[in-house]
């Protein structure tokens, strides 16, 4: 199992880092086109191998997408990250001319690759590596419903004082401040609802203060955060190149399913070796539906900004 990585910053290096660890992966490139970035920490990251106990092999490329060759999966993190008072909408300049470029390299060398974007705006740039490849709908996948789903866990399991284990809960929609749709009627601890334990209210502000997860770090670190991104990418990586058909929230394209269309947006999927292996449909309410709407309206207002 051969996974690429482009973009050797701290996401794509914790994404190597992650996936190496875990050692179910047989290689996995570095790609920067920052000379020497990728190939050191490639290196660093080999240096770890025998503290750590994983037997993947990492290896670093300045831009030479021959070393991508035959990869079976190839994640996109490559774009500026977010400072301080930014949103993910406003990388979409830089961000698109950069996907653009890195998803048609991959896929010369790695035609039948299953390709997770990271780079943000995520839904948006998504739906860009499906207008410029035409692959079907099961091989790209957009990774942001994963990591805001985490940070949901976080913020419920810091509000019940209970460990996370305990916690399970989803976030879907779009990935941006606004439009992230927390699931909270259907979070449990442990199979019982959340709203056993904490009042509306409280559920109220956990919601409110996973949806500005990403901005609150950004704030506190003067970039954007990379250690949970790339525990999301490995935890994607590994459903796929494992075949574990496990649930995860990601960002794919729509073909009518929450009555959407020609949108990629974060919804509930099985993931296996062949990527998105089904959409899964889970009941709204009226409210729950309503913010889905909402945040479908402003992914599609951002992808209006797109110039193909």
């Amino acid at each position: 199992m051969k996974v690429t990585i482009v973009g050797a910053g701290a996401v794509g290096a914790s994404c190597a880092e992650y996936i190496a660890i875990k050692n179910f992966a047989s290689e996995v490139v570095l790609l920067d086109i920052k000379e020497g970035v990728a190939e050191g920490k490639a290196m660093d990251l080999m240096q770890c191998a025998s503290l750590n106990g994983f037997d993947t092999r990492i290896t670093g490329s300045t831009n030479d997408y021959s070393k991508t060759a035959d990869s079976d999966i190839v994640v996109i993190t490559s774009g500026i990250p977010r400072k301080p008072g930014m949103t993910r909408e406003e990388l979409i300049g830089i961000n698109a001319g950069i996907v653009k470029t890195v998803a048609g390299s991959l896929l010369e060398h790695s035609p039948g690759a299953i390709v997770i974007v990271v780079s943000n705006p995520m839904d948006t740039m998504t739906y860009l590596v499906h207008k410029i490849t035409g692959l079907p709908r099961n091989r790209i996948i957009g990774m942001g419903g994963a990591l805001d789903s985490a940070r949901f866990k976080f913020r419920l399991a810091e509000a019940l004082g209970a460990p996370i284990s305990d916690v399970d809960g989803m976030v879907i929609g779009g990935h941006s401040d606004k439009g992230m749709v927390p699931l909270t009627r259907h979070a449990t601890r442990n199979s019982v609802k959340v709203s056993e334990f904490l009042s509306e209210e409280r559920l109220n502000q956990v919601a409110e203060e996973t949806k500005v997860g990403g901005a609150t770090l950004t704030k506190l670190l003067g970039t954007s955060a990379w250690y949970a991104p790339g525990a999301a990418v490995s935890g994607l990586v590994q459903a796929i190149a494992c075949d574990q058909k496990k649930l995860f929230p990601c960002s794919a394209m729509l073909q009518g399913e929450y009555g959407l269309s020609d949108l990629c947006i974060g919804v509930p999927v099985i993931l296996g070796r062949g990527g998105i292996e089904e959409i899964v449909n889970i009941d709204l309410d009226d409210a729950e539906m309503a913010k889905m709407q909402e945040s479908a309206a402003g992914v599609s207002k951002t992808n209006g900004l797109l110039e193909f």
